[in-house]
């Protein structure tokens, strides 16, 4: 593991300082480092609120793109914490939404669509360009590993 996720977070945030990602960041990192596979690699970061609503400020979370899927980690104030994988058989497709603020992405997968919003505009076009072209390499990787067996 050459990276881990709070210091690919922590170019995001750098580079687009508008987004509203400000509440325990390393907390959900730590739960993204903690579910990489030994060979899995985080390709790109990004923080927002895991929701639909332009008012939320403290449903912050972690999405992290590796060569092998999509994570999404929140830790829990209190107890616990909340994480998803979505593996590319799993990834439909991606909508990008910019408001008069901020924008959202949803990501759609073939059981649920996950919401992230008050991103900065200007880091809607670098999102969708990492989650798309990583998508698109994982499944030619997992199609081909499909037709080997």
């Amino acid at each position: 593991m050459d990276k881990n996720a709070y210091a690919e977070l922590m170019l995001f945030t750098k580079k687009f300082p508008g987004s509203l990602t400000w509440f325990r960041l390393k907390k959900h990192c730590e739960i993204i480092d903690k579910h990489l596979n030994p060979d899995e690699q985080i390709v790109f970061c990004f923080a927002g609120q895991l929701d639909d609503s332009t008012t939320s400020i403290f449903n912050t979370g972690v999405i992290a793109i590796t060569n092998e899927r999509i994570m999404i980690a929140q830790k829990r104030l209190f107890i616990g914490y909340r994480f998803s994988s979505i593996t590319p058989d799993l990834y439909n497709d991606m909508q990008v939404y910019s408001g008069v603020i901020w924008g959202k992405v949803t990501i759609d997968t073939v059981k649920e669509k996950i919401n992230v919003s008050n991103l900065s505009k200007s880091s809607l076009p670098e999102i969708e360009t990492m989650v798309t072209t990583s998508m698109q390499e994982a499944k030619k990787k997992y199609k081909k590993e499909g037709e080997d067996e």
